[in-house]
This record gives C-alpha cells, structure tokens and sequence, in this order.
C-alpha cells in the first residue's frame, strides 16, 4: 500500500513539473504563471481538504496538500525534480532567499527542513498555486502569498470527522486532538512558531459558520482584495 501510495505521488509529481516545462515551452522559456500562492493553514475536521480542492479548481490554480508536500520533502530524488524545474535565475533567487530565511528566523537546517524549503519555495516561484499545511505560510516571502487559516469549535471538528466513513466518535475524537498537537508541534519546532496565532495570516475563517461554498467564496474574494493592496515583492521571483 505505502508502495504504492508513493507511486502515486511520484507520478503526480513527474505530471506537475511536466506542465511547468510545458508553460515554459510553449512562451519560449518565459515564466507565464501568477505569482501569487495561497497558503492554507486548517484545524482537522474544518473540511480543509474539500476547500483548498474547490478553491483551486474555482480559481484554476495547482493544488499541492500537505501529504503530496510532506512525502516529496521527504524523498530527494522528488525534491530535487521539483527545483530542477526552474531556471537559473530563479534557483539562484531561491538560495538567496533561503540563506536569509535561516539566518534571520534562527532555523537548525536538517536534512528535512532543507528540502521542504527548497520544494515550497519552488512551487512558489512558479506560482498561481494553492499550497495546504507544512509550513508554507513560513516559508515563502510574505509579499507573494495569501495565508488563510481555517478553524472551527471543537465539537463540530470532531463530529465532521466522526461523520467520515471508519471513523468512531472516539477515534475522531483522538484524532482531532492527536492532530492538533502534532500540527503545533511541527509548526514550533520547524518554524519556532504558535500555528494559531492570528497574526500569522491575512484572514481566519471559521467554517462552520459559512460552511465549504462561503468559505471558499470569502476567501477568492479576500484574496483578490489583498492583490490589490499587497506590497510591492523585494525579490524578483
């Protein structure tokens, strides 16, 4: 199954940077996507999932989860496909950018932190592209994306996911407050962050209160009031 599982990612991988060089063909080696990536942080059983699908596919923009993200941080032969997507200049950009990323935010650069950098500021510098969980909100320059973070209360987490197929309500509920801890932890020590923290997001969205359609239209419509007023980018990614 994991086998096969990581078969799977691996084509999803070869088929994403396949378009890349695709796009990049096609305008003669000019980069034509946007620039701008969305970034969604979720609580477990927000409905994460179905809203960061619904949103790239509204908005027409790749979508990249946190276990595709994950398992190709993971493997070097996939995170070097990914940045080996880029041209020169870019790549260049990237290290640049990087180098300050771990200098100024103090970050230990082990084997793992090193390629999630590298393949999320990749995905980055190709841009128009929703990337869920890992940290990406860290990563990637402030001025090129829009961080979202989806919450919701406790109880309603536990009952969507107690509502999924396999799930008991124990099991649902050990897994909301199993994943809560595991997203922080992960968050703290790769990022010396607190993953709630308001601050770290352009908008807090709690979908229960607006459920996946209201959730996924307040988000197109904030983000394209952000492109609006964002900063002007210090790095030419």
């Amino acid at each position: 199954m994991k086998k096969e599982q990581a078969r799977n990612i691996e084509q999803l991988v070869n088929e994403q940077v396949a378009k890349w060089e695709r796009l990049r063909a096609k305008h003669g080696g000019v980069k034509v996507t946007a620039d701008e990536v969305i970034t969604i942080s979720r609580e477990p059983g927000t409905n994460g999932a179905a809203i960061a699908e619904s949103l790239a596919k509204s908005m027409h923009m790749d979508l990249l989860s946190s276990d595709i993200i994950k398992k190709v941080a993971e493997s070097a032969q996939m995170s070097e496909s990914i940045v080996a997507s880029l041209d020169e200049k870019h790549i260049a950009l990237i290290e640049d950018w990087l180098k300050m990323l771990f200098s100024t935010h103090h970050l230990w650069p082990d084997k793992y932190l090193k390629h999630l950098t590298k393949v999320i500021s990749a995905v980055g510098s190709h841009g128009n592209a929703v990337i869920v969980g890992r940290g990406a909100n860290y990563i990637l320059p402030p001025q090129k994306i829009f961080r979202v973070r989806l919450i919701a209360p406790l109880k309603v987490r536990i009952d969507n996911i107690a509502n999924k197929p396999g799930f008991s309500r124990n099991e649902a509920e050990k897994y909301v407050i199993q994943t809560d801890s595991d997203r922080k932890a992960f968050i703290l020590k790769y990022f010396h962050a607190d993953i709630s923290d308001p601050a770290q997001y352009d908008i807090v969205i709690d979908t229960n209160r607006l459920g996946i359609e209201g959730t996924v239209e307040t988000i197109k419509h904030a983000f394209q009031a952000w492109k609006k007023h964002k900063p002007p980018q210090s790095i030419g990614w």
